[in-house]
């Protein structure tokens, strides 16, 4: 049998085989099948950026690739994301990240040689590979092993989103490229530049309800959308007092206005499945699920609050978040007097000198249940959500990670930073004057 068609059968069916073998020696519980799903899924896209990446650099060629996805042959691309995105959960759940790392990489460096002439390693291609072990190999343990011992939630629910990303806004439209070939991703640049800009920005506002809906799983829920690792705690704020699908709905807008600024539709395929899956089995497994672990408040939640209908006024039930803001003076006092002009749904707007003198230094938003309360400008940024749809998505932008730390640096240092206030018991008199928070 030719070497060639020995080394491709070999790079697809050798991880497969021996995940399959370790997966069923073990007892795998539900959190490790969730560690899998997520390593694979991250390694799926991220494998055709460096494909990509190796197109214009030349570590390695694929002389007579036959059937291939960016010029990777598809038994070496399949066989690659199995082995680094699925084989090490299964083999070394327990093992040191570092260690499994090593195994791994010592494996490729060994494996890599030795698939000639199906690949031909360039001068450089050690460069290539400390760039996949970068790009792929070690975000994919960490989200794995992160996912296998729920930890780091905050960087598991951003590799996520950008995993989800990379999924529907790359590899489905390589995926298609590759099965009906034409001008591909050259139609973007063939555009002008401020339509190009003004189609970027619109799917980037589409997409902000879908990331608000992930980070409010995990700072509310203290969970993530991925089956086997949802939310502990049933999720009504955010996004989520407006609509109960708010990331499906964000993903289907996005992915129609991806395939109509590149002028496929081809990709509106991935929309409609998304669609349908969204609309039916997931909405139905949900259901059951949501309804047998959160009984009542969810029942009341979804009698209110519909899966792809949006409402204009928040959702609110029993006891009010509590919004601590100055009134003494100041330009919190005027912050205060914009809220006090609007109406308000499940929210309380209360004195910050109520509070003992020194512990409060920002406005400060603490949700009803007393949990995950922040300060400054992601406080103002929840209690917009209590205004309408409109403020509220203006709010779930202000709350994105980088977006708030920016504009929090910026008003500290035009002087609206953090201030100490005394307390309404407080003779402030013989000291500092009251200064708003």
């Amino acid at each position: 049998m030719e070497r060639g068609v020995v080394i491709r059968a070999g790079a697809l069916y050798l991880p497969i085989v021996v995940a399959l073998l370790a997966g069923r020696m073990q007892k795998q519980p539900p959190r490790q099948f969730a560690a899998c799903l997520l390593s694979f899924l991250w390694a799926l896209p991220t494998l055709v950026v460096l494909q990509r990446l190796n197109l214009w650099a030349g570590w390695w060629s694929y002389p007579n690739a036959g059937p291939s996805l960016c010029g990777m042959p598809l038994e070496l691309y399949l066989g690659w994301v199995v082995l680094w995105g699925g084989m090490p959960q299964l083999l070394f759940p327990r093992t040191r990240l570092w260690m499994v790392a090593a195994v791994m990489v010592a494996l490729d460096l060994v494996a890599m040689p030795l698939c000639a002439p199906v690949v031909a390693l360039g001068s450089h291609w050690l460069v290539g590979e400390a760039v996949a072990v970068t790009l792929v190999l070690v975000p994919a343990l960490c989200i794995a092993r992160w996912t296998w011992t729920d930890t780091n939630l905050a960087w598991r629910a951003a590799m996520q989103v950008a995993t989800s990303g990379l999924i529907f806004l790359y590899l489905c439209p390589e995926v298609v490229f590759a099965l009906r070939p034409g001008v591909g991703w050259q139609r973007l640049f063939m555009m002008p530049s401020w339509q190009r800009q003004l189609w970027l920005q619109i799917v980037f506002l589409c997409s902000i309800p879908g990331v608000a809906a992930v980070m409010e799983f995990a700072e509310r829920g203290l969970g993530t959308p991925i089956p086997y690792d949802p939310p502990k705690r049933l999720v009504t704020s955010g996004v989520y007092r407006y609509i109960a699908n708010p990331m499906q709905l964000s993903c289907a807008v996005v992915m129609v206005l991806w395939a109509a600024m590149l002028r496929n539709p081809w990709l509106l395929i991935p929309a409609a499945i998304s669609i349908v899956y969204s609309a039916g089995l997931a909405e139905w497994d949900e259901r059951d699920d949501l309804a047998q672990r959160f009984g009542v408040d969810w029942l009341a939640y979804r009698s209110a609050v519909r899966s792809w209908r949006v409402r204009w006024t928040p959702y609110a039930m029993g006891t009010p978040a509590r919004l601590y803001i100055a009134r003494t003076c100041g330009p919190c006092s005027e912050v205060r007097a914009w809220f006090e002009a609007h109406e308000l749904t499940g929210l309380q707007l209360v004195d910050a000198e109520t509070l003992p003198a020194g512990t409060i230094r920002r406005i400060r938003y603490v949700p009803a249940d007393g949990s995950g309360e922040v300060e400054g400008v992601r406080a103002v940024g929840r209690a917009l959500e209590h205004l309408n749809l409109g403020w509220a998505l203006a709010g779930a932008t202000l709350r994105l990670p980088i977006v708030w730390w920016i504009v929090q640096t910026v008003m500290d240092a035009s002087g609206l930073g953090p201030r100490t206030i005394c307390s309404a018991t407080t003779d402030c008199s013989a000291g500092s004057s009251p200064r708003s928070s």
